[in-house]
């Protein structure tokens, strides 16, 4: 769905990613690295917000020439952060991930309000929905923007550091549904900075460093202690705990 070939972005005049190529279909896909490798502007590039040399294609086409609408139909984008500007009500922030579907000043058809009602139960935010935006908690703002990327019902969801701000609970919760998503046969891309949850949840890593891609498989492949300090500089312990992956970093080297 998704084929990266050769591509770097420039930022502020430094090279921020060099030289990604990849081909990237179905299933969880987790990006992980150190702070500043890259993994935030490779998604948004992918996403078609910062420009890009090399080729982004979204099921062949190119992804600087698909039209807006088209473009965010097709993809759905859950940015780092849970900034909001104005005091919505969380059922109506929600809803904002409807209009790639509707036409100018139309009001949402029975598609977008089962869209809307399933994504704010799915992330629990049911018994929130008339509460405005700004009276919320950190970790209850990242849930209503996760309900509206995934009100989008888009093919592609790019997730930008989706377990910030969120108790141990609720990030368990939104990775079973990014799981969700996938099985329903939806491409999840996210930055992931908990190895644990990442080797646990994600189908395939990739791992940035310094704006490259060092490793690309199966998460008990990619995640080696070697690998690890390598790219992280700590060593860490790599073991299982109820035959799930377990990741603990130990010390810095």
């Amino acid at each position: 769905m998704v084929r990266l070939d050769n591509v770097t972005v420039r930022l502020g005049g430094a090279e921020v990613v060099k030289g990604v190529s990849a081909d990237l279909s179905g299933g969880v896909i987790g990006l992980i690295g150190p702070n500043g490798a890259g993994k935030s502007s490779l998604v948004r590039a992918i996403a078609g917000l910062v420009p890009a040399k090399g080729e982004i294609l979204i099921d062949g086409a190119h992804v600087s020439s698909l039209p807006l609408g088209d473009r965010a139909r097709r993809i759905a984008y859950l940015p780092q952060g849970q900034a909001v500007h104005w005091p919505l009500t969380v059922e109506r922030l929600v809803a904002l991930g409807r209009l790639p579907h509707l036409a100018p000043f139309a009001r949402p058809a029975d598609v977008d309000v089962r869209a809307i009602e399933e994504a704010l139960a799915r992330t629990e935010l049911l018994a929130l929905r008339e509460r405005p935006i700004d009276q919320l908690s950190g970790g209850e703002r990242a849930r209503v923007l996760l309900a509206r990327a995934l009100a989008v019902d888009a093919p592609l969801l790019l997730a930008d550091e989706p377990l910030a701000a969120l108790d141990p609970a609720h990030q368990i919760e939104v990775m079973h549904l990014l799981r969700e998503e996938a099985a329903r046969g939806v491409t999840v891309i996210a930055v992931l900075h908990d190895l644990t949850l990442a080797a646990r949840w994600c189908d395939r890593l990739l791992l940035i460093d310094g704006g490259r891609l060092v490793a690309d498989g199966a998460p008990r492949a990619v995640l080696t202690g070697e690998r690890i300090g390598a790219v992280y500089g700590v060593s860490a312990f790599i073991g299982e705990a109820g035959g799930e992956p377990l990741i603990v970093p130990l010390a810095h080297h």
